[in-house]
């Protein structure tokens, strides 16, 4: 079992949760984020005071997927995320040692779907 955490930018979450959909991968959960990497933010002048915004806008995905269903959530989420320019986003996968589905106590494979 794997945990795939994914921080794209927030206009291509419909096109991600479309190539998910697509490549059968329907459990996802989105959160809005904050984050920097190589884009380093922007400036801006609000009233006249200049501003350095170096937080920009971000969603997080996280996917626990089984073995067999990694690398076709990796290359969709890709897929829907990709522009080529700077800020499309990583891509982490770590190991996930348990999971519990809490309404039935399935364990591990099963508990995911």
């Amino acid at each position: 079992m794997k945990l795939i955490t994914a921080f794209i930018q927030p206009h291509k979450l419909q096109d991600v949760k479309k190539t998910l959909y697509k490549n059968e991968v329907y459990k996802i959960s989105v959160t809005n984020a904050l984050g920097c990497g190589e884009q380093k933010g922007y400036t801006e002048t609000y009233r006249g005071v200049r501003e350095e915004v170096n937080l920009l806008k971000k969603v997080r995905l996280e996917i626990a997927v089984n073995e067999n269903f990694v690398e076709q959530t990796i290359n969709a989420i890709i897929e829907g995320a990709k522009t080529g320019q700077i800020g499309d986003g990583k891509i982490f996968v770590v190991d996930l040692d348990k999971c519990i589905r809490i309404r039935t106590g399935e364990r591990g494979g099963k508990a995911i779907g």
